[in-house]
């Protein structure tokens, strides 16, 4: 079982965000902090956590977590303690300008052990382009800061497929990615979602295959392998691996989503509302046919693959095919993806669409 929790302040708005976060709503961070652990409790009883059935990974995401003092995560972190499984993994997004080094000691000091750093480049231009807070000498000094402070394991994003990106810029964003102390990178398109600032300028997403294609082996030929579609490195990430293997998460904070055996919920987005209210939770049941749509998708997505068992005979019929053409593998009763920019295709192909 796994544990998400969403903090939804952040001290700027990046042009491209659509998750469920605010640069005006500071005054309830208290109050919310307050809610999400009462809903932890209730969600602990309604998912059986116990020494039976602990909690195999947490992951604090957002939003921007490093906007929240270390100390209002402390009631959280007592709680949890006694239920997670033993070097649980317990990962903390954060921004570099808002990580301080005070912070970063503080989270260390609760059991956080992961840090994913919202870099996006290493060039200041395109970060002002993006609308970042931060520079990129703060993501080089949070970023040794976390690892002098002791922290295992440090990740970072970087954002491509944007307007003036060239395989110098990119080439740049690699050679220092790697001469940091690091060993996860995510890698995102630049998408153009419904109601962010880019909304009005979509010319701003600007993906070449040939470029991803390229970026994807540097960052592989560098020893980060790549086990699904935007995450590469020498450690995975054990709470990224959890959901395409389709386990059940517990998910605490406005926007955030939790799932429990077929049950999607979905607690208020609204962040008054839900610091109000954090136990009004609208529950979405999954039929067995989008159930196992899911599980393709997400299967084909990473190096988790599709267990042949969950297949009727016409998708296993398409999944030879694809497999006769090379583009699936096949070992010990499971399909795996060859290429992870063609997965919605593969899973398409064998649900039948």
């Amino acid at each position: 079982m796994l544990l998400y929790i969403h903090i939804p302040f952040c001290d700027s708005k990046c042009a491209y965000c659509a998750f469920n976060s605010y640069v005006d709503k500071f005054a309830q961070r208290e109050n919310y902090m307050k809610a999400l652990a009462v809903q932890l409790a209730y969600e602990m009883k309604r998912f059986k956590v116990s020494d039976e059935n602990p909690i195999e990974t947490v992951f604090i995401g957002g939003g921007t977590p490093s906007t929240i003092d270390p100390l209002f995560y402390s009631d959280i972190f007592n709680t949890i303690r006694p239920f997670l499984v033993p070097d649980a993994e317990i990962t903390s997004e954060a921004n570099p300008n808002s990580a301080t080094h005070q912070w970063l000691e503080g989270m260390y000091a609760l059991g956080v052990n992961r840090i994913s750093f919202g870099v996006q480049s290493f060039n200041d231009e395109k970060l002002k382009t993006l609308g970042r807070a931060h520079n990129t000498a703060h993501a080089l000094r949070a970023i040794n800061d976390a690892k002098e402070i002791g922290f295992e394991h440090l990740s970072i994003d970087l954002i491509y497929g944007v307007h003036g990106d060239t395989q110098a810029l990119l080439q740049n964003d690699v050679e220092t990615a790697f001469s940091l102390p690091i060993d996860h990178i995510s890698l995102y398109a630049l998408t153009i979602e419904e109601d962010t600032a880019f909304e009005k300028t979509p010319e701003l997403a600007r993906e070449e295959l040939e470029l991803t294609h390229w970026l994807f082996d540097q960052i592989q030929a560098k020893g980060f392998s790549q086990y699904e579609i935007s995450n590469f490195g020498i450690t995975r990430s054990a709470h990224n691996l959890g959901y395409w293997e389709y386990k059940d998460y517990i998910g605490l904070g406005s926007g955030a989503v939790g799932f429990l055996e077929n049950q999607r919920l979905y607690p208020s987005i609204n962040v008054e509302h839900y610091s109000e209210y954090p136990l009004e939770i609208h529950t979405e049941t999954l039929d067995e046919k989008a159930q196992l749509s899911e599980k393709l998708f997400l299967g084909f997505r990473s190096c988790v693959g599709v267990d042949e068992t969950i297949l009727n005979a016409k998708q296993k019929k398409q999944a030879d095919l694809l497999l006769s053409e090379g583009m699936l593998e096949y070992h010990n009763g499971r399909y795996f993806n060859r290429n992870y920019l063609l997965a919605d295709e593969i899973a398409l192909r064998v649900d039948g669409f």
